[in-house]
Order: C-alpha cells, then sequence, then structure tokens
C-alpha cells in the first residue's frame, strides 16, 4: 500500500497489560493521534472546524492485530486516505521500527456532520484531496 503520511511513537510502559504487550485498546489511540497529526499536516483545525457546525466523527473502526508491540518498542503509523461516498476511509497500518514488521492493520471510517446532519463538507474535502 501507498502511504501519505506516518508518524512515529515509543510504547510506554503503562500502555502495556499484565502479559508485557500493548493493551489491544492503545492501537486505537496510536491511529487516532496519527490521524489527527495527519490533519494539522493539511491545515485543518478541529475547533475551526467545530466552529463552522462540521463535526469529523467516526462511523466505523477494523483493528486486525498481527503481532504485539512491547513495552519500549519503537514503531511507526502510517496512512493512507480516500473518499467513497460521504465517508472518509482511513487505512493505517502499525509497523515495529526494529523489524520493519506488520503489527496491526486498521481501517476507520469517518464521516462528517454539518450543523448535526450527515454531510458533505467541501472544506474538508478540499484539504485532504484538493477537490
Amino acid at each position: 500500500m501507498k502511504y501519505i503520511f506516518e508518524y512515529e511513537f515509543e510504547v510506554r510502559d503503562y500502555e502495556c497489560d499484565a502479559q508485557g504487550i500493548v493493551n489491544n485498546a492503545n492501537y486505537q489511540h496510536y491511529m487516532e493521534h496519527t490521524r489527527h497529526r495527519y490533519i494539522q499536516t493539511v491545515n485543518l483545525d478541529f475547533m475551526t472546524l467545530t466552529n463552522a457546525g462540521i463535526i469529523l466523527v467516526v462511523a466505523k473502526a477494523e483493528l486486525q492485530y498481527k503481532r504485539p508491540l512491547k513495552s519500549n518498542d519503537k514503531f511507526v503509523c502510517r496512512l493512507n486516505v480516500q473518499k467513497e461516498g460521504l465517508r472518509y476511509i482511513f487505512q493505517e497500518d502499525i509497523y515495529r521500527i526494529s523489524d520493519n514488521q506488520l503489527c496491526t492493520k486498521g481501517k476507520f471510517e469517518i464521516v462528517s456532520l454539518i450543523n448535526g446532519k450527515l454531510g458533505n463538507s467541501e472544506v474538508v474535502d478540499k484539504a485532504l484531496f484538493g477537490e
């Protein structure tokens, strides 16, 4: 897959469970943080969008766990985005840096609520795709 953005992290001890591996919920946090960092690079700001009545929300999240991350592992979350109808589809994959092994695959469907109603945001489209 071609990626358009990536963001590096390091596993913190408190993100691990009693088995010594990253708790499953934290992978979703890593991916959300990567999406938010990406959104900033295309000059979108959540407060500005919110003040304009545009709310971006996760409508669906799918994660596939391939290999666990452990404390102090360094990893990178790589991202791509496409548009399908009213949905923005973010594909996000987490790779352990030491061996470039795929650890987790994520797919997130994001929609725009415009003044409380599902809709198409031209502002977001233009920022993400230049449309």
